[in-house]
């Protein structure tokens, strides 16, 4: 019984090393991708790392149920999707002969159990009156949308996964819809941060952190997330939403700074970097070359 508690433990850390090492930020989802994990027969939310490991998947409505309930409801789990680990504590009588008086509580351990689950998305022919619309009056902000519009040589535009990224081989920006952000200034945060990396791209300012292959975590990915980062703050600024997003980009950037070994020059070069590509996405006059940053943070005088 031990080995099978120590077992879980592993397959539980397995899970969350898993999604750090492929640069899966929690933190960085300010949308609410459905709200608390619960499950849809019973209702219940589930609790402790189970929710860390089930937000962090992205699907649109945090609803999960076993196999043997997706079943019950005449529903099947789709071909090649595969299930999450959940685990729970149970308590249990200590089996030793029964030497408790009649009025004393038997002594009691904790076991560790876990079991499996589908996210409703993962299933078909779950009966849609079983899953609740998820609906949030957010609104878009006319001087954001502005932004947004006046940009020149924009990205392609997609709302069509949970998630918020920017992909340069065919230059698409995919965002999740504006209801599932906590709120509307939230949404357009992380739009900037992710239009930001889009002016990267060879066809406009040909910035080497983006269009040069590079590994998560490496310096040049490092300075490219400050770029986007620091660029979204400027942005947000413009827009007069700072109110929401800065302490949480401030604890982010200091977040890669460390990532830098403290190469306190790089915030120099890296808010360079995002001054130009805000200027670009405001369509604003680019500075001439000679007057432009430095290529690399080490040529900045100390």
């Amino acid at each position: 019984m031990e080995q099978n508690k120590i077992d879980i433990y592993q397959m539980v850390t397995d899970k969350i090393i898993a999604l750090l090492e492929n640069g899966t930020i929690p933190w960085r989802k300010p949308w609410t991708d459905g709200g608390l994990p619960k499950n849809l027969i019973t209702g219940k939310p589930y609790r402790g790392v189970n929710v860390f490991l089930l937000a962090s998947l992205g699907y649109a409505q945090n609803l999960f149920l076993t196999f043997e309930q997706a079943k019950a409801l005449g529903g099947s789990i789709k071909k090649g999707e595969k299930s999450q680990l959940v685990v729970f504590w149970k308590w249990i009588d200590i089996k030793n002969p029964d030497t408790t008086p009649p009025d004393e509580k038997k002594k009691q351990k904790p076991m560790l159990r876990y079991y499996h689950v589908f996210n409703v998305a993962q299933c078909n022919g779950i009966p849609e009156d079983r899953i609740p619309v998820i609906t949030r009056p957010n609104e878009p902000i006319g001087v954001c949308e502005g932004i947004v519009a006046e940009m020149p040589n924009k990205p392609t535009f997609q709302h069509v996964e949970n998630e918020a990224y920017y992909i340069p081989a065919t230059d698409i920006l995919n965002m999740p819809d504006i209801e599932y952000f906590i709120e509307s200034e939230a949404y357009y945060a992380t739009l900037f941060h992710e239009l930001l990396h889009s002016t990267g791209h060879k066809d406009r300012l040909n910035r080497k952190e983006l269009v040069e292959p590079t590994q998560f975590g490496s310096y040049s990915y490092s300075t490219e997330e400050l770029v986007a980062e620091i660029g979204s703050c400027y942005l947000q600024s413009y827009a007069g939403i700072v109110k929401n997003d800065m302490a949480n980009s401030a604890a982010y950037i200091q977040g890669w700074l460390g990532k830098l070994k403290s190469d306190k020059r790089v915030i120099i070069y890296a808010s360079g970097l995002a001054q130009r590509a805000t200027d670009y996405i405001l369509n604003a006059p680019q500075p001439q070359k000679e007057e432009r940053i430095q290529e690399e943070p080490q040529m900045v005088a100390v």
